[in-house]
């Protein structure tokens, strides 16, 4: 699947700090949100002017308090600060085949841009003790100047549905924008075609055949 854009046929606009996830991915681009009411987005205000290359984001995207009382902070971030043993944890649970763990650190290692969420539970006064926990994660590769590939994109079961891997997605394709690459790729499985179709995605645009070479042994 291939989305293609470039990036003077899209104005990316300075985000409110809070907004409402809303309908349509090219007004959710602009804006920087998912597109589903379903959660309130928290942001820290951009600073007034954008960087050629945006260093990397960490802020609260939700906070909502649970039943028992206790606060949960769902964190976004794009510095790629991702523990491999976490990782492997979270695919175990989107039940992925295990990979080496050295070829995960690697791939890590060698990402264009690595965009988290981790979750943040605490008590009132009780902030300083709190444990992240990996919940969501999606990697881009890059040639740094023309074109970028998604891949990778997972959420914690119970987290689905939300539409955190929506504001991951569209996370990503607004740094790619703001770095002058529009031309945005991915695999997608037969199963989340329509997820990504419904983000602008199309497969084998223009005619275009994704083609893979495989060794014969």
């Amino acid at each position: 699947m291939v989305f293609h854009l470039h990036k003077n046929e899209i104005e990316v606009k300075r985000q409110p700090k809070v907004s409402n996830l809303k309908a349509g991915f090219w007004e959710s681009i602009r804006s920087g949100f998912g597109k589903n009411n379903t959660i309130q987005v928290i942001e820290t205000p951009s600073s007034e002017e954008e960087e050629e290359e945006p260093l990397p984001e960490e802020f609260v995207l939700v906070e909502k308090t649970q039943p028992d009382g206790t606060i949960e902070q769902i964190i976004f971030s794009s510095g790629g600060d991702v523990d491999v043993y976490d990782l492997q944890a979270l695919c175990d649970k989107v039940g992925w085949p295990r990979r080496p763990l050295s070829k995960l650190a690697a791939a890590l290692k060698n990402s264009y841009i690595v965009a988290t969420l981790h979750s943040r539970k605490f008590s009132l006064g009780e902030e300083g003790n709190a444990e992240k926990k990996l919940i969501g994660m999606a990697r881009a590769t890059s040639d740094h100047a023309f074109n970028a590939t998604i891949w990778d994109v997972l959420v914690d079961p119970s987290h689905q549905g939300q539409g955190l891997g929506k504001v991951l997605i569209e996370k990503l394709i607004r740094t790619l924008l703001q770095r002058d690459i529009g031309n945005i790729s991915l695999f997608a499985d037969s199963k989340v075609v329509e997820f990504y179709r419904n983000l602008g995605f199309e497969p084998d645009p223009e005619g275009i055949k994704g083609m893979f070479w495989y060794p014969m042994y």
